[in-house]
C-alpha cells in the first residue's frame, strides 16, 4: 500500500491553494474545511478511501440541529474516490479536486444568502417518507421566515411517521415542541439562536452575535 503521508501532504496543499482564499479554515489537521455562515455551514470533506487516494464531499450543515460533530444535512456535491498511484499523478488529482470543491463552496454561497433562501429550497423538495430530518428541517426554516401553515404541515409529517429508532423519537419530539411555538415568531427565533449557539459552542466555533430572522 502507498504511503499515505504523501497523499495527506498533497491533499492539504492542494485545499489550501483553492479554499483558503475563499475563507474557509481547516478542521486541526483534518481532511474537513468548514465556511462559516453562522447559522449554517459548508463542509468540504476529502474523504479517505479504503486505499491511498481521496475523494471529495461538499454539502450544508444547519447548526440548529445543535450537536457535538460535523454533518452533512444536504448534499451539495460527491466525488471520487481518486486513488493515489504516484506523487505527480495525484498531485494533479488533487489540485482538480480542490478546485471542484471551492466551485460548490461558491455554488452553496449563492444558493443560499439568506434565510429564506434555505426555506423556499427546503419546502420544494418532496415530502420522502422515512426521512424525518429533511421534514424537520424544512418546517424549521419554514417557521422561521413566517409560513406557518407549511411549517406546522411538515412538522405534522414527521409526527405521522413511526418512530423504529431512537433518533426517530427525537425527531418526532423535537417536531411536537417546534409545532406548538411555530406560530409564534420570537418563540422560534429564540429557539433556533440557541440551538445555534449551543452547536457552535460543541464545535469549537468561536461565538456570534445575531438572531435567526
Amino acid at each position: 500500500m502507498a504511503d499515505r503521508s504523501p497523499v495527506s501532504r498533497i491533499t492539504t496543499s492542494a485545499a489550501r491553494k483553492s479554499l483558503k482564499p475563499l475563507g474557509l479554515t481547516q478542521r486541526g489537521r483534518s481532511r474537513v474545511w468548514i465556511d462559516d455562515h453562522e447559522w449554517w455551514l459548508g463542509v468540504v470533506e476529502f474523504t479517505a478511501p479504503r486505499t491511498a487516494g481521496s475523494g471529495l464531499y461538499v454539502g450544508a450543515m444547519w447548526l440548529w440541529h445543535d450537536v457535538d460533530h460535523l454533518a452533512f444535512h444536504m448534499e451539495a456535491a460527491r466525488t471520487g474516490p481518486e486513488l493515489f498511484r504516484a506523487e505527480a499523478q495525484f498531485t494533479s488529482l488533487a489540485l482538480e479536486l480542490g478546485r471542484r470543491a471551492a466551485a460548490e463552496v461558491i455554488v452553496l454561497r449563492e444558493k443560499f444568502p439568506v434565510l429564506a433562501d434555505v426555506a423556499r429550497y427546503l419546502t420544494a423538495r418532496p415530502v420522502r417518507r422515512g426521512f424525518l430530518w429533511e421534514s424537520l428541517d424544512a418546517g424549521i426554516a419554514a417557521a422561521l421566515v413566517g409560513d406557518t401553515d407549511t411549517a406546522r404541515a411538515l412538522f405534522e409529517q414527521v409526527l405521522r411517521e413511526d418512530a423504529l429508532a431512537p433518533w426517530m423519537v427525537e425527531a418526532k419530539e423535537k417536531a411536537r415542541h417546534l409545532h406548538a411555538i411555530s406560530a409564534d415568531h420570537d418563540a422560534m427565533n429564540a429557539w433556533a439562536t440557541r440551538a445555534v449557539d449551543s452547536c457552535r459552542r460543541k464545535l469549537g466555533l468561536d461565538p456570534v452575535l445575531f438572531a435567526i430572522s
